[in-house]
Order: structure tokens, then sequence, then C-alpha cells
């Protein structure tokens, strides 16, 4: 059987203040649902039928879960905004060898993610010695 990812929900209890922090982070469209305490996440804003994820209060049992992987442009800034929104870095920016430069964050409530920015020249830097 062959099968891809269908969407992805991020928990918080205070799901307005994470919508307002991912509508900022990624330039994601985030809406209530009327009459529920869902926000849709609409990766894609000019795309009003793509549904990517949501946003509501944890279940009572701590799921666990997939780390998900959002690209951006220039992984230093996006880090430093992240902070700025309440973030927190749980690991620093790091060379995926001719791949990429990642880190994982921390939302303001505690939910991962990795950012991920492709650059066919990344490489880890020698730390002094």
């Amino acid at each position: 059987m062959v099968s891809r990812p269908t969407h992805f929900e991020i928990y918080g209890d205070d799901p307005e203040t994470l919508a307002a922090f991912y509508r900022k982070m990624f330039g994601w469209r985030v809406e209530r649902v009327e009459g529920l305490d869902y926000w849709r996440i609409h990766t894609d804003p000019e795309d009003t039928a793509s549904v990517a994820g949501g946003i509501t209060r944890p279940p009572r049992s701590n799921p666990g879960g997939w780390l998900q992987f959002v690209n951006t442009e220039e992984i230093d800034r996006s880090i430093a905004e992240a902070q700025e929104m309440g973030a927190v870095v749980v690991r620093p920016k790091t060379a995926v060898p001719r791949t990429a430069w990642v880190a994982v964050l921390a939302d303001p409530a505690g939910n991962h993610f990795a950012i991920w920015q492709p650059d066919a020249n990344a490489f880890p830097i020698p730390e002094p010695g």
C-alpha cells in the first residue's frame, strides 16, 4: 500500500496564540472553524481548497508524533524571528552535508517543528578545538 500524509495537527492550550504565531512565522492562512474549537491551516494562502492541517487543544493523553519540516529561504532569519515570537531552539542550526541546513524549534506551546533550508553547499563547520 502506498500512502501519503493527509494533514497535520498542532496542539496547544491557547490555539488562537498558536494561529497568530504560524500565520506570522510561515505566512499560512489559519481560520477558526465556525462552531468548533479548531483552526484550519492552509499552507498555501492562495489555494482555498488546500487544508494542510489544523490547530486545536491537546488530547487528554500525550499523543507523541512525527516531526514536521517546513522549508525556509533564510534559516538564520527564521530562527531569529521565531525566537522573537516566543519559540525556543531545541536543536540549533545543523548541516545535513551537501543537502540542507536544519534546526528544530518549539512553538510557544512547546510543539516541536523543524525548519529546513535546502543548500547543496551545506557542510558542518568544525568546532574550535
